[in-house]
């Protein structure tokens, strides 16, 4: 499926599309995997605007990279996967 890779800001996140259910990464510059999430189709912006600075659940980072999936049940099952394998510092361990 899609991949796409955009700064974590308010305007980067408003090129991304919500179509499709999605696996996202928050990322630092050195390219660390600080988070990873996935967003059900028609809420993949506002879950990311979540993360932002000023949001309810501020996620530090300077890109987030979306892979679209076919669905939900496999974005989550991607995550999982990706929380496993990058243990990224903001994920809760043993989800």
């Amino acid at each position: 499926m899609a991949k796409r890779t955009v700064p974590l800001t308010d305007a980067g996140i408003g090129e991304l599309s919500n179509d499709k259910p999605v696996i996202y990464r928050i990322t630092t510059d050195g390219g660390r995997n600080n988070y990873a999430g996935t967003a059900k189709r028609g809420r993949v912006q506002e879950r990311l605007r979540e993360h932002l600075p000023s949001g309810p659940s501020p996620i530090p980072g300077t890109k987030v990279q979306i892979e679209q999936m076919p669905n939900i049940k496999d974005a989550r099952a991607k995550e999982a996967r990706v929380i496993k394998r990058t243990q990224p510092p903001y994920n809760k361990q043993g989800k």
